[in-house]
């Protein structure tokens, strides 16, 4: 794991500003960093190869896409927990599987466009090989969206 320290505030800035929005430029995100674009260009690239910035895409608001129906499956499990994971995170509706503590194994964030798909996903993972139980939450809003998490870097 990379260690806050390992960053300067050239770093600090440039993850801020780029979670804030990866549109435009370099030329024009070097400009509003008061840095020369070649520089921003390498400072980028070292980020992407230590696995800090693992990729760019648009911020989706599910919900206007017909996604109105949300969910938080915790997941119980006798045996392989990796393997059920596995399973699980194949699944078209799944936005997110974690691996946590506390009283079940894992949860997955559910994603779906009718309440008969939420029911047979859940129903799905039911019948994964070493799923003993589950508990489901229905979304009814999203307050923060973790997609929108920048993290506060800068002192």
């Amino acid at each position: 794991m990379v260690e806050n320290q390992e960053f300067d505030e050239l770093d600090k800035r440039i993850i801020e500003l780029m979670c804030r929005s990866s549109q435009g430029s370099f030329r024009q995100i070097a400009k509003q960093l008061g840095v020369h674009p070649t520089t921003l260009i390498q400072r980028v690239k070292a980020l992407e190869s230590k696995g800090v910035i693992n990729g760019y895409r648009a911020s989706v608001d599910y919900m206007k896409m017909g996604y109105e129906f949300m969910g938080i499956v915790q997941i119980y499990v006798e045996g392989n927990i990796l393997g059920v994971q596995e399973s699980i995170k194949e699944l078209d509706q799944v936005i997110s599987v974690m691996d946590v503590t506390g009283d079940c194994d894992s949860i997955a964030w559910i994603a779906c466009r009718s309440r008969e798909e939420f029911s047979n996903v859940v129903k799905n993972i039911l019948l994964i090989k070493g799923v003993k139980k589950t508990n489901t939450s229905m979304i009814l809003n999203m307050i923060k969206d973790p997609f929108n998490f920048i993290p506060n870097m800068l002192d």
